[in-house]
């Protein structure tokens, strides 16, 4: 009797180095149905925002191809994912179901539920699931007291020297998949939105599979020797922009920590040794945001400092929607909120820099930060944006010892000194001098008009005074903090 194994695709978008896959190939199986199942409705509050839809559009295009490529199909069905798996194991006769492990907390609920589902209905099929999101299960990391971590360094250093897997290989061909299983068109997802919003994601994207390993060796090539003199300069593709091809997963983390090391052994030099360190750092943090959220599932609504739960926030959505439209009059923040909008991304430095502004210096509540980012951002991963919200709110995991503020002025004369980057982004100010672009309300009256800017006309006045908001927003902090 011929076997068949159906491989549910998820955030694992790829071929090579995907464990379910692996398996169903490694199996023997004759029969081998990859499927994608769009079932947003069961990620609660977190179903993907518009900015990962698009990506997740231009994604599953990529996989269709490679699969046919290869000689299979991807079959793509509607949710609720328990009828679709019912249906599809009727329609095709499988006798095994492969996935890999996703970790936010409704996605493990759903999953739990699934297994159990099956487990009864369908006695006779083989489930297992792989770890292929993660070098390390949350659940495997504790401190010596048992406990999850809190503060990143001591749990980078619990995981850094740990052994992980090879990456494992992309199947040479697969079957035919049988043409009675039916499947919908990418376009009856209707991922993409109803206005050309999209267009700029296109333009500095490439997703898929094949995407990712381009935009790993271009950063290998040209800014790894590099990465710690330049990552925090936003003007300077300084950094490997691989997020979004992490969330999705079409590499893997075992991918990129082995092909730097294969990349760091061609190398000579200790400085380059520190550089390639410093960005393996990076994956590490993309581990303990997930580590975080897994150990406190609240944390996407609830701050895990339980004193900000009575943090005296102001609402005001004329302060906010000008934030959302860079349209501060802070040109840092302005900067990198717009960049966001065109491109599905900002720089690591802006999001610090904008979020803390929202947070301090307007005083709003970072749910609704969080929530815009998510909406917004390409690589809106609900681990990443949780931690990095509460990261610059001061009320979550490596929260500093004191109230950090960020002072957006200052953040621009530091990182972006020749104004490269507020420049490309607020053109109304470009020709500012140096000395002036990123405290325009300083200006004399005379290079504002030699630049032909009207504060208030063509570039708003500052909706804030940064002294003042910073220091009533220690004195909101003494509220709250014993």
């Amino acid at each position: 009797m011929k076997q068949r194994a159906l491989v549910w695709f998820r955030r694992d978008l790829r071929l090579a180095d995907n464990p379910a896959l692996r398996a169903a190939v490694d199996g023997g199986y004759d029969g081998i149905v990859p499927v994608f199942i769009h079932a947003p409705d069961e990620e609660g509050d977190w179903a993907p925002g518009s900015a990962q839809n698009v990506w997740l559009h231009e994604s599953l295009s990529a996989l269709s191809a490679a699969l046919e490529a290869l000689g299979s199909r991807l079959i793509i069905r509607q949710g609720p994912t328990e009828d679709a798996i019912d249906a599809l194991i009727e329609e095709s006769g499988a006798s095994a179901l492969f996935w890999n492990r996703l970790y936010e907390p409704k996605l493990r609920e759903r999953d739990d539920q699934l297994a159990s589902r099956i487990a009864t209905d369908h006695p006779d099929i083989g489930l297992e699931s792989f770890q292929a999101h993660l070098l390390n299960e949350p659940w495997d990391v504790e401190t010596r007291q048992g406990s999850p971590y809190k503060v990143f360094t001591p749990f980078w250093k619990a995981i850094k020297d740990r052994g992980i897997r090879q990456p494992l290989p992309r199947p040479a061909a697969l079957p035919d998949v049988w043409s009675r299983i039916g499947s919908l068109e990418l376009d009856a997802l209707q991922l993409l939105p109803d206005i050309n919003w999209d267009e700029g994601i296109r333009e500095n994207w490439q997703p898929g599979e094949d995407g990712a390993h381009d935009r790993l060796e271009t950063f290998l090539a040209d800014a790894a020797e590099h990465y710690d003199n330049d990552r925090d300069h936003p003007a300077v593709a300084g950094t490997s922009y691989l997020s979004p091809y992490l969330h999705w997963g079409e590499i893997s983390p075992f991918q990129v920590m082995h092909r730097t090391e294969e990349w760091l052994a061609e190398q000579s030099g200790g400085a380059v040794h520190e550089h390639m360190a410093s960005f393996q750092s990076e994956v590490g943090w993309r581990e303990f945001s997930h580590h975080v959220l897994y150990h406190f599932p609240k944390t996407p609504d609830m701050p895990l400092d339980s004193r900000f739960e009575s943090f005296p926030w102001r609402h005001s959505e004329q302060d906010f929607k000008a934030w959302t439209a860079g349209r501060t009059g802070i040109p840092m923040v302005d900067a990198g909120m717009r960049e966001l909008w065109s491109t599905g991304y900002m720089h690591n430095r802006l999001r610090m820099t904008v979020a803390s502004f929202l947070t301090k210096n307007l005083r709003i509540a970072w749910q609704h930060g969080e929530r815009w980012f998510w909406d917004t951002l390409v690589d809106a991963d609900l681990a990443n944006n949780t931690l990095g919200w509460q990261w610059a709110a001061g009320c979550g995991a490596d929260a500093a010892p004191f109230f950090r503020i960020f002072n957006p002025a200052r953040q621009g004369e530091r990182f972006d000194a020749k104004g490269e980057y507020v420049r490309r982004w607020v053109p109304e100010l470009s020709d500012l001098p140096n000395k002036h672009i990123h405290k325009p309300w300083d200006a004399p009256d005379d290079v504002l008009e030699n630049a032909g800017v009207t504060l208030g006309d063509t570039y708003p006045k500052p909706i804030v005074d940064l002294k003042v908001s910073r220091r009533n927003a220690l004195e909101a902090f003494d509220q709250v903090k014993n």
